[in-house]
């Protein structure tokens, strides 16, 4: 085993021990927490290290990425696509990955619906989705204003019948770091979304928190944590020409 899947699995037993305590602390089972274990830039073998210590859900940012790595890994991983997607990216993504669970990123109705439709026309099971919310009211983040958070929920539960509308994501600052104030406004959406779509907050998932502040967003309500470089290491980007 490399030095660094040694480090991978072990970083991911200080992870779950983590998520633990922050259950622990805000009165929560850790067992309603989900850790995405997010392998962007990092290879197959890293990916496989970490599934071999018993990981099932991995999480990737890019299309290109995912569709590569996915077929050369086992079926059983839970792949969650979190990264912005543009619809010319849809079909690729889902005829590339058929154990993609869900989709992290929907921030507007048009991407909603190509999926919707995409899913169908390759007849797969129904997608689970979360819509992006920007909590942090920063231009360059993707994600629906928190006032167009109930009408794109509609939207989904209501007129794209190949999706599962599952609850509410956000990445906060722009630094990919979050605020408590980030965390808390997400979760006065999901109150008011569940209230208009007259389901229980159970069922609407909470996905915030990150490396640096998922302690926090665990304490807050979340119920997905995307975890990349604490398991990982630092992303390795190809260096520029």
């Amino acid at each position: 085993m490399s030095a660094a899947a040694i480090d991978g699995v072990s970083a991911l037993r200080s992870v779950f021990q983590r998520v633990n305590q922050a259950a622990e602390k805000a009165g929560r089972g850790s067992d309603g927490i989900r850790v995405v274990a997010v392998s962007k830039t990092k290879p197959v073998s890293v990916i496989r290290q970490v599934y071999d210590a018993g990981h099932r859900s991995f999480g990737e940012n890019y299309v290109q990425e995912i569709i590569e790595k996915a077929p050369q890994l086992p079926e059983d991983i839970e792949w969650h696509f979190i990264g912005n997607l543009q619809s010319n990216k849809v079909k690729p993504l889902l005829s590339g990955v058929p154990n993609l669970v869900m989709v992290e990123s929907v921030d507007d109705e048009k991407i909603a619906n190509m999926l919707d439709r995409v899913v169908g026309n390759i007849g797969r099971k129904p997608l689970k989705v979360l819509i992006q919310v920007n909590t942090s009211g920063e231009e360059s983040k993707f994600g629906v204003e928190p006032s167009g958070c109930i009408g794109l929920a509609k939207h989904v539960k209501e007129a794209c019948s190949n999706l599962e509308f599952s609850g509410l994501m956000t990445i906060g600052m722009a630094d990919y770091t979050s605020t408590p104030e980030n965390f808390k406004l997400l979760a006065k959406c999901r109150s008011e979304v569940c209230k208009e779509l007259g389901i229980p907050e159970e069922q609407c998932e909470l996905s915030m928190g990150m490396s640096g502040d998922f302690e926090l967003a665990i304490e807050l309500g979340s119920t997905n944590v995307r975890i990349g470089s604490t398991i990982f290491g630092a992303r390795e980007y190809p260096l520029k020409k």
